[in-house]
């Protein structure tokens, strides 16, 4: 908790949990995880992925993906971010996975994607952008366990067209610390 000024932290009636309290009019500031959103996308069999040019690991690969803003469906929020990250207009296919990651308060929302026209560039984000075949994706080199997920997901669903969303893998609970 980081109580400002005008706030403390207590438990407001009727809650089970600590929270910022405004002392003036009582207000609660609910800190909620937040919602990541993303695609998996691929063009002519390859993967799209960017390598970092910001912390958390810069200079690592992953998906297009990031945080989702006020106003917007996860669908629009993942299109947004391909366009940001990686200078790509996509057409999403569906929703791949919901993984659920409680050591960084994350919700990460994953769809399958196409690229809609085979164009793309490094956004500010990203220091470069590839379309990797599958044994030439930089495992070593990924930026999240969850990249990893969804792209053995999107693996594992490769050409249906309707599946379930997956979560998490056997024994991934998203708590654990990652070892970098």
């Amino acid at each position: 908790m980081t109580a400002g000024p005008d706030f403390h932290a207590t438990i407001p009636e009727g809650d089970d949990r600590e929270r910022d309290v405004c002392r003036t009019c009582g207000f609660v500031n609910y800190v909620n995880p937040k919602i990541v959103v993303g695609a998996v996308v691929t063009h002519d069999g390859r993967f799209l992925l960017a390598r970092r040019a910001i912390e958390p690991r810069r200079g690592f690969w992953t998906i297009p993906a990031g945080f989702m803003e006020e106003g917007e469906s996860v669908a629009e929020g993942a299109a947004r971010e391909a366009r940001e990250e990686a200078c790509a207009d996509i057409a999403i296919d569906a929703l791949l996975a919901v993984y659920s990651i409680p050591r960084i308060s994350q919700v990460q929302m994953i769809h399958r994607a196409a690229l809609a026209r085979p164009e793309f560039a490094a956004g500010p984000e990203s220091l470069e952008v590839r379309l990797f075949a599958w044994d030439e994706i930089p495992w070593d080199e990924i930026a999240f366990p969850s990249v990893h997920w969804a792209l053995h997901h999107w693996r594992a669903v490769e050409g249906q067209a309707a599946f379930p969303p997956f979560v998490n893998p056997p024994g991934q609970d998203g708590r654990a610390p990652l070892p970098y």
